[in-house]
Parts: structure tokens; C-alpha cells; sequence
């Protein structure tokens, strides 16, 4: 028997197909035929601006003048034409229901993964003395803004804040041996991991508050990050549900660990002061120059060599890049690292890669469970959920499947979206006849394929 469509993502899956046919017909009633061939005209451009954007980026001088001015001049170029020949409203307004479709499938598709997901077990007895350690810095002080400390107290727990003198996985081990039976953290990532790693290997709850700048943990949570004080919620009535966690050598991270052209960057001195400057002038070297890195990934018997970035994540990206909700991952429940990699030798190949996308073989992405990363010197740069630190070459990664138990309040405001637009879903779902079971039963068949992007 077929289960329940879940409550309005029918009517956000019906929209998604008449915005994504509206995305086809209106070029086509605006220009017949011929709009295949202003699509064409389209793509050409982006790809010039590729060519041209590789060109400031990794050169110098005159060459970075001229990669600047075809990057800007490309796209431009094209909008005039359309503006010319009266395709610029058409080809926005496709744009703006194209954009309308693919948010709407997604969030029908997260509608109905929702429902098809395990709760997690119910907990209804509150912890006996649950530890909060808190960072007054981070978020632009949010600890303050929210009153945290306050609320925190309130509910019983025993608050520590940290100043930057003492060891955030010391305090954690003080507090475990002081009796704490929940650890819980108010800051950014990087801090969540380090208690996290404790609270794993003691088997403790764990509570995430999002208090920090981008708390993508929290975000894949389900956690409202605009409110980070309702976390505390879960004290009292929560869900408990269990998490893997990554590891980079002896490093444990909750999102991922970054190798390549942004770990050299960071590194740098002078970056925290002047990150645009020292970008610019470290880049050319380190994607064509001697100091490029050449990163080898071995991984499941497959071994990629040339790389010039990798990143290796807590359970799979839903897409290798999304700037509108980084970080994004449906499940962090899977037991496989997800891992991303980026091979560019020239303008030729960063053109394709904006043209074909995903498709291209300058995007490599994979699930595995180990992944070894290398390279032709005797430590790596790594940027471990925003820390960044230097480990021994070759780094071994690794996940630890449920490592970790998580406390969340019952209802959590933001569920993650699906991982893939899956358009014959989206018009099953349409037509009221998706059915979570099967899904459940197409994931599992999926093995240790990474999603599409």
C-alpha cells in the first residue's frame, strides 16, 4: 500500500512542473525555434566568462587585465543581444521559473524524505546536570544578543564560557569527570566537533545551540538558527537521534575537512587582515605555478592524482556546490564520508566545467568510507570545520557510523531539502502517488553512489 502524500508538498510539487514547463514554453512562444539557439548563445557566454575568470585568477599583469574584461564583457555582451532582439524579458522571466521549479521540487522532495524519516527516540526525562560550554565571541556575540547564559542557567545546566585560555576538549573531560550527563556547546563548528568528539567517545547526549556564524551542523540538524535559544528545548522534551562524525588523521570534524587551493590560502599570515588581497596574490601560484598543489586521493581501490582541491564531508553534499544553502547534506546518518574533488589545468577545462556541470570530469565526487589523501610533501594544510591546522601527508579520513547521539528539540524548524532534483519523482508526487516506503527502498538500492548534484 502506497503511503500518505505528505501535507503540502503535492501542491509545492505541482508548481514545480507548471513553473518548469512555463521555463520551456515562454523562450519558445517568444521566439519559436530559434530560442534553442539564444540557449546556446547563453551558455557560450558563461562558458567565456569561465575562460576569462581563469584567466585573472591564475595569472598575472596583463593577462589578469584581459581575463577581468572578457569575464565582465562576455556575459554582458549576450544581455545586449537579447536586449536588442527583445529576448531579455523572455529569457528572465524563463530564468525566474526555472529558479522557482527547482526550489519547489526541492522542497516537495525534503517534504516528503521528512516523512519517510526515522523520528528518532523520544526522551522525555531531562539530563541530571547538563554542561553548556559557551564562546561570547562568536556569531558577533550572539551568547549576549540571545541571552543565552540566562536561559541556559534556567534550564539547569551548568554554564562554562570560554575565554580562549583553557582547552575547549580539556573542559569537556572536566566536566565528564564532574558528572555531567549532557554536553552541550554554544559556537561555531569547529568547537561543536571538539565536545562532540567527547561526548562520543563517553557516550553522552549531546546538544548542539547554534551560536556561531554559520553553524552548518545546525543547519543539517534541523536547528533554527535565527533562535538559537530554542534549542534549549530539547533539554526537557527532546528527540534523540544518532550522527556519524569524520575524522582527518586524529582531527574529528561534524561537516568536513578541506585540502588544496583554499587550506594553502588560509594559511597564509596575512590572510585574517586582508582575505581579497591575499587571495589575488596567491592564487596564480598555487593553481598554475610550482607551488600548485597536486593532491592524490586514493579511495574504495579508485585513485585520483592532479587535484588541485578536495573536500571530504560528514556524509554527502546534496550538490558540489550550493551558495544559496551551503552545506547542505539530506542525512548524517549514512556511514560514508562524502568527497568532492576539482581537477582545472587550464581555461579550457574550467569552461567545460561551467558548461557541463556535474557531468564534467573536472568534478569528481564519490562515497566511501576511508578516504587517503596525499600529496609530495610531509604535511598538509587542512581546513577542519573553519580550523585550520597542519597534519602529516598522507592525511587518512574516516567516519564513525552513529558515533554520536544528538538531543533536538521535537519540532525543528528547517528540515534539510533533497539531495537531488528527482523530476519523475516530483511528478509522481505531483499527482498524489510518491510513496516514502519506495524511496526508501530506491535510497538503499543506491549503495555507495554519491547523490546527483
Amino acid at each position: 500500500m502506497a503511503a500518505p502524500v505528505p501535507r503540502g508538498a503535492a501542491g509545492r510539487a505541482r508548481l514545480a512542473v507548471l513553473a518548469l514547463l512555463g521555463s520551456v514554453l515562454v523562450p519558445l512562444v517568444a521566439a519559436g525555434l530559434r530560442s534553442v539557439l539564444w540557449a546556446l548563445l547563453g551558455i557560450a557566454a558563461l562558458a567565456l566568462g569561465a575562460v576569462g575568470l581563469w584567466w585573472a585568477l591564475s595569472h598575472t599583469g596583463a593577462v589578469r587585465v584581459l581575463g577581468t574584461v572578457l569575464a565582465v564583457a562576455a556575459p554582458a555582451a549576450v544581455l545586449a543581444l537579447y536586449g536588442a532582439f527583445g529576448m531579455l524579458v523572455p529569457a528572465l522571466v524563463s530564468l525566474a521559473l526555472w529558479s522557482l521549479a527547482a526550489v519547489s521540487a526541492r522542497t516537495a522532495l525534503g517534504a516528503r524524505h521528512a516523512a519517510a524519516r526515522h523520528p528518532g527516540r523520544s526522551v522525555a526525562v531531562p539530563p541530571r546536570a547538563p554542561w553548556v560550554l559557551m564562546n561570547p565571541r562568536s556569531g558577533g556575540g550572539k551568547v549576549g544578543r540571545f541571552r543565552l547564559v540566562e536561559k541556559a542557567e534556567a534550564a539547569g545546566c551548568r554554564v562554562v564560557l570560554l575565554d580562549g585560555s583553557r582547552d575547549v576538549t580539556e573542559l569537556a573531560r572536566q566536566a565528564v569527570a564532574e558528572g555531567a550527563d549532557l554536553l552541550a556547546v554554544a559556537g561555531g563548528d569547529g568547537t561543536q566537533a571538539l565536545v562532540a568528539e567527547v561526548a562520543a567517545r563517553h557516550d553522552l547526549p549531546f546538544l548542539v545551540i547554534p551560536a556561531g556564524t554559520r553553524n552548518h551542523f545546525a543547519l543539517d540538524l534541523g536547528l533554527d538558527r535565527d533562535d538559537p535559544a530554542k534549542a534549549l528545548d530539547a533539554l526537557a522534551h527532546g528527540t534523540e537521534i544518532r550522527v556519524d562524525l569524520g575524522y582527518a588523521a586524529d582531527r574529528v570534524f561534524v561537516n568536513n575537512a578541506s585540502f588544496g587551493v583554499y587550506a594553502f590560502v588560509v594559511t597564509e599570515p596575512e590572510y585574517r587582515d586582508a582575505k581579497a588581497a591575499t587571495t589575488l596574490s596567491r592564487l596564480p601560484a598555487l593553481l598554475t605555478g610550482e607551488d600548485a598543489p597536486r593532491l592524490t586521493l586514493r579511495a574504495d581501490g579508485t585513485r585520483v592524482d592532479g587535484l588541485q582541491a578536495l573536500l571530504v564531508s560528514n556524509n554527502a553534499y546534496g550538490r558540489a556546490v550550493d551558495a544559496a544553502h551551503p552545506g547542505r547534506r539530506e542525512r548524517l546518518d549514512t556511514g560514508l564520508l562524502g568527497v568532492v574533488c576539482v581537477r582545472v589545468a587550464g581555461a579550457a577545462q574550467a569552461a567545460d566545467l561551467v558548461a557541463r556541470g556535474p557531468r564534467s570530469p573536472s568534478l569528481i565526487r564519490l562515497t566511501t568510507g576511508e578516504a587517503v589523501v596525499a600529496s609530495g610533501t610531509d604535511t598538509l594544510p587542512v581546513g577542519i570545520d573553519g580550523e585550520h591546522v597542519v597534519l602529516p601527508s598522507p592525511v587518512v579520513c574516516r567516519i564513525a557510523p552513529g558515533a554520536l547521539r544528538v538531543r533536538v528539540p521535537h519540532r525543528r524548524s528547517a528540515v534539510p531539502r533533497a539531495a537531488a532534483t528527482d523530476w519523475p519523482s516530483v511528478v509522481r508526487l505531483a499527482l498524489g502517488r510518491a510513496s516514502p516506503a519506495r524511496e526508501r527502498g530506491r535510497d538503499r538500492g543506491r549503495g555507495g553512489k554519491a547523490p546527483a548534484p
